[in-house]
């Protein structure tokens, strides 16, 4: 008999868990309670990569005087934003779907939960509730914004990310508390649309927990958009009258503004699932799990934000797919497990940013000797005929072997250079490699093989 496989959520975990399984001959049982792909997917990542599309096309025009352009002025209309993102959604979802369906998979909206061991039992949206055995559970529930107890949220000018896709109307003055990745993204984002923005930064840079020069190309442009930072601020408290929202920081400071974005974080979706009854073991909410994606209990998996790991949708459809192959017995002799600390990230702020593997500052943190070449794209032909010379490409490498151990992005397209990167962390390859590789010229990536060298 076919291995009952039973995954509570739709996300990219849930979807790669799904039609691996199905594919490898189990019979799949997908339960999401609001959109197959994934909420964090297709109401965060999707919409908000649309908008800054959007915000990127704005700033382009704006930038044709350089290119030899009479310059455009463009003016964003949210209304046909809306539109055009509603539209990428449904035409992901559609896809999804199509593919599941045709996979054999049973489709069931609405909620599941553990009711034992392996019994998950799934309540539809109409309120039919059906026990469903399962020999194994893949747990990829996502996770939500986190909001303080501080933040009167009320959806129109106290926002959450989700509220922001795009919001109800453009903010004259929007005051962005957090400066990780989600928070950077929404400043870039209401910049180019127009908005004045106010950017409080708990630390001493933006993106803490990137690497400095990183972080400061990126703050070089905020400075030159018009944004206001705020440094070694911590938000507590958020006042709202008629006509201002006013953010208190713990140092007495305080920002104005007409509306108010709180990114600081995201909690997991593990709530009324049945986890800890059925031993299940959980750290701060996140399930907790060892190299295979695998829980405290034997048979069941958690993937995507509720384990835990990187919160990426790449990161979650590789767990999605690692978790299939293993529970089917794929994974039986030596294998490659997944790797986090080789995952690649981008953050699409302008210019883009990315990196992958070991960061020249968590290197010499802990003593080690790297090797790192650093090459501006102001020395490209392909970033001079864009006007855009901004960023530069970073390769750390050991000195020893020559192997690339890792490396940073900024500038234009980033998130895709990127991958070159990391398929060489990924297989090992050295810098030799890189630096004989023929590509096209101009291009961008030319700036690849001269970091290499």
């Amino acid at each position: 008999m076919a291995q009952r496989f039973v995954i509570i959520g739709g996300g990219p975990a849930g979807n790669q868990a799904a039609t691996t399984a199905a594919r490898l001959g189990a019979q799949v049982t997908l339960i999401e309670r609001d959109i197959v792909g994934g909420a964090a997917h297709l109401w965060d990542c999707i919409p908000s990569k649309a908008m800054i599309a959007t915000g990127g096309a704005m700033t382009e025009m704006r930038r044709a005087v350089g290119m030899g352009l009479v310059a455009v002025q463009a003016e964003p209309d949210f209304e046909a934003l809306r539109t055009r993102i509603a539209a990428i959604e449904n035409r992901l979802e559609s896809s999804v779907t199509g593919l599941l369906q045709s996979q054999g998979v049973r489709l069931i909206q609405g909620t599941g939960r553990l009711v034992g061991p392996h019994e998950v039992e799934a309540t539809t949206v109409d309120g039919v509730t059906e026990v469903i055995p399962a020999d194994v559970v893949v747990l990829a529930t996502g996770s939500r914004p986190r909001i303080p107890v501080w933040a009167p949220v009320d959806g129109q000018r106290v926002l959450t990310t989700r509220d922001s896709y795009p919001p109800p109307t453009l903010p004259e003055h929007l005051v962005v508390v957090g400066s990780g990745v989600t928070g950077v993204e929404f400043v870039h984002m209401f910049s180019a649309f127009g908005s004045q923005v106010t950017l409080i930064v708990s630390r001493q840079q933006v993106l803490p927990q990137k690497d400095p020069e990183v972080a400061a190309v990126l703050e070089d442009d905020f400075i030159k958009r018009g944004v206001k930072l705020l440094k070694g601020a911590r938000a507590e408290g958020i006042d709202v009258t008629d006509q201002t929202v006013s953010v208190r920081c713990d140092d007495g400071r305080v920002a104005h503004g007409s509306h108010v974005l709180l990114c600081i974080g995201s909690i997991p979706n593990s709530e009324g699932m049945g986890l800890a009854e059925v031993g299940i073991e959980l750290d701060g909410g996140y399930v907790v799990v060892d190299h295979n994606c695998k829980s405290t209990v034997g048979h069941i998996y958690a993937a995507g934000d509720l384990s835990g790991k990187l919160p990426l949708s790449s990161v979650a459809s590789m767990q999605g797919r690692k978790i299939a192959e293993h529970a089917l017995g794929m994974h039986a002799g030596p294998h490659r497990h997944l790797d986090y600390d080789k995952a690649a990230s981008a953050i699409f702020t302008d210019p883009e940013i990315a990196d992958v593997g070991l960061a020249e500052a968590d290197a010499f943190a802990v003593g080690r000797k790297v090797r790192v070449t650093k090459v501006p794209f102001s020395a490209s032909a392909k970033a001079l005929i864009n006007d855009d010379p901004r960023g530069f490409v970073k390769i750390v490498s050991d000195p020893a072997t020559g192997v690339v151990l890792g490396g940073s992005i900024v500038g234009q397209h980033a998130a895709e250079l990127i991958s070159v990167i990391a398929l060489a962390v990924t297989a090992g390859l050295k810098v030799i490699d890189l630096a004989e590789s023929i590509l096209v010229h101009p291009a961008l990536a030319e700036a690849l093989c001269d970091a290499a060298e």
